[in-house]
């Protein structure tokens, strides 16, 4: 006889999947928070039950603490609750459970890591890295005039069509998380970068698929996710150390290069794609010494004030 609680856990993964959206890999993370969540509700009580309506705060309290206990961190822990929360609040909505035993229960407190980011004077070196007499430098430097221009994520270029360019009007059309489609600018710098990519692939306003992909390989397919990645960790690994480097970090540079020159949080969240806004402030915390300025300068009691 199948287990109460994994029919249940089965229907949320796949609701959060058909319904929500969700990538594969989300569906993946929520899985393995909630098999663990079973494995230890069934040893906690001991067999007893099958049933998630025993769960409650006690429960959830002593699987967080043994999940510290275990040597997992606070990231993971918190985690580890948020995809509870998510699970009971869909038992609820499905009239499975009466109260949601997560409500109340605080996260755990997560250290903040800051972005790495690179300066506009290593973007501009970064840029003149790939040849620009080959057909694959050609591409690769579109690829980060594209990844810097826009910030868009890694899945987002990989995915985009030579229609979803609008060349004219300098704006392209991204498909994000939970398949959310935003139009984003792009600047003349990207644009001839890609033009000139395009018209050596022998891609020609007289000669073109509009549902061709932006970025091939020799063979004429898609370049890969993995490859992309590939590409553009070579070239950053070249100016900086570091093992966190990636298509990322151009979106990270690109954010926040976007805040120092003065935009707006909202616009910036906007162009990212974020769902919430608590997701772009980490870029307010990258620009100290241009906040200083500008309490400095206009603050009543500022340093520049001041006789």
């Amino acid at each position: 006889m199948d287990d109460p609680k994994l029919i249940l856990i089965n229907d949320f993964l796949a609701y959060i999947i058909k319904e929500r959206n969700y990538s594969i890999k989300t569906r993946l993370a929520y899985a393995h928070d909630l098999e663990r969540f079973q494995v230890f509700f069934d040893s906690y009580t001991g067999l007893l039950t099958n049933d998630f309506l025993k769960v409650d705060r006690t429960t959830i309290r002593h699987f967080l603490g043994s999940e510290f206990e275990n040597g997992f961190s606070s990231r993971t822990v918190a985690r580890r609750l948020a995809s509870l929360k998510s699970f009971f609040k869909y038992l609820l909505k499905a009239e499975e459970l009466q109260a949601n035993p997560t409500l109340g229960i605080k996260t755990p407190r997560t250290p903040k890591s800051l972005p790495n980011v690179f300066s506009e004077k290593l973007i501009n070196q970064l840029m003149t890295l790939p040849p620009a007499n080959t057909l694959s430098g050609l591409c690769d430097r579109a690829i980060l005039e594209l990844f810097y221009s826009t910030g868009i994520r890694l899945s987002e270029l990989a995915t985009l069509n030579i229609g979803d360019v609008y060349f004219e009007n300098l704006l392209i059309k991204v498909t994000g998380k939970g398949n959310r489609q935003r139009i984003i600018p792009f600047g003349l710098t990207a644009k001839k970068s890609l033009e000139h990519y395009l018209r050596e692939r022998g891609n020609t306003s007289l000669h073109i698929d509009r549902r061709q992909p932006v970025f091939m390989n020799s063979r004429k397919k898609r370049l890969s996710i993995r490859t992309i990645q590939r590409h553009v960790k070579q070239y950053l690994h070249l100016l900086m150390e570091g093992e966190n480097l990636g298509p990322h970090t151009l979106r990270h540079s690109f954010a926040t290069h976007l805040m120092n020159k003065g935009a707006d949080i909202r616009s910036v969240k906007d162009l990212l794609g974020h769902s919430s806004l608590s997701s772009t402030q980490v870029y307010t915390h990258l620009q100290p010494e241009r906040m200083k300025k500008i309490h400095n300068q206009a603050h009543p009691h500022g340093s520049t004030h001041r006789k």
